[in-house]
């Protein structure tokens, strides 16, 4: 049996355990007993099917398969071991886009919901009223935060303690202005609620326009050096078809200059993806 029968089957043994890895992770019960972080991170990303302990057989699974992919292509154990770095972080990448995709969702459906607010208190509810509410009335994303908060207003009479929760489950700046916008409201009372929840919706909306915008003519430079990133890497699988090229990089230096470009490269798409947020609107305390 020569080498690549053997590498084959290795391949395809690693394809399967990670086959039946995924299989496994989104059949198991939602029982969640690891990092008391990971779990609230993947629940907020969308992958709720997942345990914690699912997710990381899951980056085991991919980083030893995308580890075995790399020493089939080049042949060389320092590429293996950085094709295992890139496979195993690949899931965390993706779920953080998630995560992020999520945020931005959940900010943009903000002015919709103080529109709500508005027109609620418009058709006479009173503020806790016209907050319970939006259980049924608001944006889809943000119902289940409104139910919470509804359920503490019924269980405890108390509209403090209720916008308590929302701010609590809700964890946005843009949230923070609208609860205190609704604090001060129920507890001076007044007639400009609506106004002052208008203004502040305008101002939601404007925001979310610039970061838009913002985010578009960011997205061809993220690109550009996103393939700037992986254009050497895409080279070296090229060169490594040839058995100089495989032999140049077999030895301890070249070990050596593998690792110290993986490291400027992780280095580089750390520092352009720093650059690329936007600041956020800082947390109020109300």
């Amino acid at each position: 049996m020569t080498s690549t029968q053997i590498l084959g089957g290795i391949t395809g043994l690693a394809f399967g355990v990670g086959i039946l890895m995924v299989i496994a992770a989104v059949s198991r019960p939602r029982h969640r007993t690891s990092s008391p972080r990971l779990g609230p991170w993947l629940i907020s990303g969308g992958v709720d099917r997942l345990s914690p302990a699912a997710f990381l057989a899951i980056v085991s699974g991919t980083g030893i398969f995308a580890g075995i992919l790399a020493a089939a292509a080049t042949g060389l154990p320092v590429a293996a071991v950085l094709g295992a770095v890139i496979g195993g972080a690949a899931p965390f990448l993706v779920v953080r886009r998630r995560v992020q995709a999520a945020r931005r969702w959940v900010r943009e459906s903000w002015p919709e919901a103080v529109d709500s607010l508005v027109s609620a208190v418009r058709a006479g509810l009173s503020l806790p009223e016209a907050v319970s509410s939006l259980a049924s009335s608001g944006p889809e994303v943000l119902r289940p935060t409104f139910t919470a908060t509804a359920a503490e207003y019924r269980a405890t009479g108390s509209f403090d303690a209720a916008l308590d929760v929302l701010r609590e489950r809700a964890a946005d700046p843009a949230a923070d202005r609208v609860i205190v916008a609704l604090r001060l409201a129920h507890e001076w009372g007044g007639t400009q609620v609506g106004e002052v929840l208008r203004t502040l919706s305008g101002m939601m909306r404007e925001d979310g326009r610039l970061r838009s915008e913002i985010r578009g003519r960011q997205s061809w430079t993220i690109s550009a050096a996103r393939m700037a990133v992986a254009a050497p890497w895409l080279t070296l699988l090229l060169l490594s078809t040839r058995p100089e090229t495989v032999a140049a990089y077999a030895t301890p230096f070249g070990a050596v200059i593998l690792i110290g470009a993986a490291a400027a490269s992780a280095i580089a798409y750390t520092v352009m993806a720093r650059i690329a947020i936007l600041p956020d609107m800082p947390r109020l305390v109300s």
